[in-house]
């Protein structure tokens, strides 16, 4: 059966709903589902915790969540590239949880395959241990870190098939493997969808029993937060 929704709206239409806990997949504004959170935003739910490696940056990504005042509480790993999302959490309009990048990574992988928690030794004797339990294991003190499992989970994948099998390309592929499969309704937006067999199946990172529901990405451009470039040597002619 057919995954393919008619559009974000349509997508996201009867699970959104203020409180609520929403993963995104990306990285900086690479493999983000602009789509979906345009959506998101358009919709006005707010009171929203979001988990994401980091909010994008002023008025691009999940920076448009901010600057819609639709976000209470962030749980991300990076946030440099945000002036906004800066000002929110000094102003304590934001709640912020950092987690080392890894160990978001891990959170929501445990989530998604329904392990409450884990333990590590990133964090041990900082700020991000505070208030979570320690153990000791062959002589070396870890914390506990919990899982994550989030209400929706948005994604961007380069090809899925309508079954919502999902492939990604280059490094776009980031968070959105593990954040697909930490939510209890996970919506992705492709670049290219097609029919199902057209996918070899090694190729398939996500199977499609994840995914409840898919959407055509519109045609935009990919955004860099920041482009560095160099010149090039002129050549003598020869």
């Amino acid at each position: 059966m057919s995954k393919v929704q008619a559009s974000a709206s349509e997508a996201l239409q009867d699970v959104l709903r203020d409180g609520m806990v929403l993963a995104v997949g990306g990285f900086g504004l690479s493999g983000i589902p602009a789509d979906l959170i345009d959506a998101v935003r358009a919709s006005g739910v707010k009171d929203l915790t979001v988990v994401s490696n980091n909010m994008g940056v002023d008025g691009k990504g999940l920076g448009v969540l901010l600057e819609a005042g639709q976000v209470r509480k962030v749980i991300a790993s990076y946030v440099g590239e945000n002036k906004l999302f800066a000002e929110q959490f000094l102003a304590g309009v934001l709640e912020v949880e950092f987690s080392p990048q890894g160990t978001l990574a891990e959170r929501l992988r445990a989530g998604g395959a329904g392990i409450p928690a884990f333990y590590t030794k990133t964090g041990v004797g900082t700020l991000i241990a505070e208030g979570k339990p320690l153990a000791d294991f062959d002589g070396e003190t870890y914390l506990q870190e919990r899982g994550i499992v989030a209400d929706v989970a948005l994604v961007k994948a380069w090809r899925a098939d309508t079954l919502g099998n999902l492939e990604y390309r280059f490094t776009a592929r980031n968070f959105n493997p593990v954040v697909a499969t930490a939510g209890l309704v996970t919506i992705a937006e492709a670049e290219l969808i097609v029919e199902p067999g057209d996918i070899d199946p090694n190729h398939v990172i996500t199977p499609g029993v994840y995914v409840q529901r898919l959407i055509q990405a519109s045609a935009r451009v990919k955004d860099i937060e920041q482009r560095t470039v160099r010149s090039r040597p002129v050549l003598a002619s020869a």
